[in-house]
């Protein structure tokens, strides 16, 4: 069931626009991201939904109802910023019980709800801590906590993982895709890390220059990009320009190659994207494409190889290392070439 929707949302600010008329829906349930640059939109959006930013133009309802005109601290949405915000003169337990507190709950309801939320977040036990003695990840679970303890439909999360380090990034990642699980209300992250996006979300939002470049699961999104800037924006890529010469039928790097592609133009221009694990190192008799291994690093699941030859050079993502210097061939199936409409956005 649609939860939100975003109608033709505009905003400008000093005669620069921010959103461009954009409209998508958010279903109930789900784990969206918005994804994107920094500066294409994507935290406005989220204060447009908090209610912190009002827009130039468009609708936003909620359950069909009209957000924009309840204030923020009327709207059943909460938000987990970037810098936890946490309060260092209160314990644990009482930074989550804020909210309540606040609103005047009975104090063994508060209490009941706070074991609740800390069962949740798994740190049972910690409630009298002070907060200076957490970590950073213990922190941003006390702040999730006391955004949840409020019961919202909604959770809105602004970069909340950007000032862990690598390790305990990925393991809040699963945290909160797992929260999210077990509560079953919507979460909608914001975030520039592809891979945080492609790991966490049930849909992304790619945004640039405040609009829509493509709208889809993270399978969708990295298999099948619409343009060049999702291609070239979501992981590595190897992209080229080329001709459609007919259904099936494309024409780059200087040659004729079969794919699944249809539904051009003939003869028209347009992008190619091969992902770097689905080009294989052959012999250079096997292949029309041939260069030179310029460079070979062991990136711990695969190694990284770059082949060049007098017009491109080319990435390649495999598990079996290859000397430089060495001249090689480069396949890859049909199913492997994407071909792209050129449009003005991508």
């Amino acid at each position: 069931m649609v939860l939100i929707q975003i109608k033709n949302l505009s905003i400008t600010f000093d005669d620069e626009t921010i959103l461009d008329n954009i409209s998508f829906d958010i279903a109930e349930n789900e784990f969206i991201t918005f994804l994107g640059p920094s500066g294409c939109g994507k935290t406005t959006l989220l204060r447009i939904l908090a209610g912190f930013t009002h827009p130039s133009h468009g609708e936003v309802l909620f359950g069909g109802e009209d957000l924009l005109s309840i204030p923020a601290n009327k709207r059943t949405i909460n938000t987990v910023f970037q810098k936890y915000a946490l309060f260092p003169h209160m314990n644990i337990a009482q930074n989550i019980a804020f909210g309540l507190t606040i609103k005047k709950i009975p104090k063994d309801e508060i209490a009941r709800e706070v074991e609740r939320m800390l069962k949740l977040i798994k740190l049972e036990g910690y409630g009298n801590r002070s907060i200076s003695q957490l970590s950073g990840g213990q922190q941003q679970r006390v702040a999730i906590a006391r955004a949840l303890i409020n019961k919202p439909k909604v959770l809105l999360l602004d970069e909340p993982l950007s000032a862990l380090d690598l390790k305990l990034r990925q393991d809040m990642q699963y945290e909160l895709k797992e929260i999210q699980r077990k509560l079953g209300i919507t979460f909608i992250f914001v975030t520039h890390d592809q891979e945080e996006a492609l790991t966490m979300s049930d849909r992304i939002i790619v945004l640039n220059n405040g609009s829509i470049q493509q709208y889809g699961a993270p399978e969708d999104i990295y298999n099948e990009p619409e343009n060049r800037f999702v291609a070239d924006f979501i992981g590595e890529s190897n992209i080229f320009q080329g001709i459609m010469k007919a259904d099936y039928l494309v024409h780059f790097a200087n040659h004729t190659f079969t794919c699944v592609d249809f539904g051009f133009n003939a003869n028209e221009q347009v992008d190619i994207v091969i992902r770097p694990e689905d080009i294989t190192i052959t012999t250079p008799d096997r292949s029309p494409i041939t260069g030179t291994i310029t460079f070979c690093i062991f990136k711990g699941v695969h190694y990284e190889i770059i082949v060049e030859d007098e017009n491109k050079e080319y990435i390649i993502h495999t598990t079996k290392a290859a000397l430089v210097d060495t001249v090689v061939g480069l396949e890859f199936t049909p199913e492997d070439i994407h071909v792209m409409r050129i449009t003005s956005n991508g």
